[in-house]
Formats: structure tokens, C-alpha cells, sequence
């Protein structure tokens, strides 16, 4: 005698939550240009009219980039939690950030900043969340001012300077085929001079 297993009909939000995590995994391995129609559907095993109906593209795309990011900036904000002086707390952030293994990221941030151009929905993302992380390294720095440890009277103008020397090295990096990591010093010493702390307030103490 044989039995048939029934079939268990997935809720929608089940669905779409497959569909996403189908599309964060394909862009972590491919970036965010292999998040096409038929590449999603075929990584969640759906029909590819199954992605649109619950999500179209340009927004998908928009919350892949959106979900990634955040999930990079809560593991930064984590580690930096446990240091309390400011001037070891910002040369952990340039140690966390050249560390030479986040290239999977490095091609989410280039391709989302050019994909961007061409999508309104994820332009918005794209500035919202560089905003948070320049909202991240800007209370970084005015806690180093309020301390005494750096003298910039710029915090912000500082924190987008540095994240965009950073995201330079990583995106110069990738594209040499060079270890990010290896710069993570000169990157230390510019940071002294941006946030105008003592020389050598940023080395490495260990």
C-alpha cells in the first residue's frame, strides 16, 4: 500500500522570504548585478514570473542591498562596543574595515553606488545607508572631540572623507587583486591628520 505526502502550501511570507534570502545569498557571491529575474528564481527553485509576483525587481534589489548593508554596520557597531577610548576605537573601525576580507561586500557597495544611477528606488537606499554609516563614524569622532583625543572642529565633513578613503582602498584593492590590509596603516596615519590627533595616536598598541 502506498501513501502519499501531502504537499504544505507556503504562506506568501514564507514565499518572499525565500525569495529574498535566495537573492542576498546570490549577491554575496556575484554581487549585485547577478540579482536578475531568472537567477533569483532559479537559486529560490520557483517559477521566475513567482519572483516579480511578490516583489519587483528594482525592489528586491533595493532590499538586498539595503539587508547586506545593515548586517555589515551591526557587526562593525558590535565590535567597536567593546573598546571605550575613541583613538583605539577608530583604529579599530580602519583595522575592521581594510582587514582585506570583505571583498563579498566591497562589490555589493561599487555596484550598488552604479547601479544606483539607473534606479531611483535604490539610490534612495544607497544614500540612506550612507548616511548611517556616516552617522556611525561622525558620533565616533566628536566623542574623540569631546574627550580631547582629536581636535577637528568637523566631525561630519571628517567621517565622509575617511569612509570615502576607505571605500577607495577597498574598491582599488579588489580591483588589483592587492590585500586591502596592507594599507591599513598609511590609512591610521591620514586619519590622524583628518581628525587632528597626536601623531601615532592611532597605531596599533599590540
Amino acid at each position: 500500500m502506498s501513501t502519499t505526502r501531502a504537499r504544505t502550501r507556503k504562506t506568501p511570507h514564507e514565499r518572499s522570504a525565500e525569495i529574498v534570502a535566495a537573492a542576498t545569498g546570490l549577491a554575496r557571491e556575484a554581487g549585485l548585478g547577478a540579482l536578475t529575474q531568472r537567477a533569483v528564481a532559479q537559486r529560490a527553485g520557483v517559477a521566475t514570473g513567482l519572483v516579480a509576483h511578490y516583489q519587483p525587481m528594482e525592489d528586491l534589489v533595493a532590499q538586498v542591498y539595503r539587508d547586506l548593508v545593515d548586517v555589515e554596520l551591526r557587526e562593525v557597531a558590535a565590535t567597536l562596543a567593546g573598546e571605550s577610548d575613541p583613538a583605539a576605537r577608530l583604529r579599530l573601525l580602519i583595522d575592521t574595515l581594510v582587514a582585506g576580507d570583505r571583498d563579498d561586500l566591497t562589490v555589493v557597495w561599487v555596484e550598488g553606488w552604479a547601479m544606483a544611477r539607473r534606479s531611483p528606488v535604490l539610490a534612495e537606499t544607497v544614500r540612506a545607508e550612507m548616511a548611517r554609516w556616516q552617522d556611525l563614524v561622525q558620533d565616533l569622532i566628536a566623542d574623540g572631540c569631546r574627550t580631547g583625543a582629536f581636535a577637528t572642529r568637523e566631525p561630519g565633513e571628517v567621517a565622509w572623507q575617511l569612509l570615502g578613503m576607505i571605500d577607495g582602498i577597498n574598491a582599488q584593492s579588489l580591483a588589483r587583486g592587492a590585500d586591502a590590509s596592507a594599507f591599513a596603516g598609511r590609512v591610521a596615519r591620514a586619519a590622524e591628520a583628518l581628525v587632528e590627533a597626536e601623531p601615532g595616536a592611532l597605531r596599533r598598541t599590540t
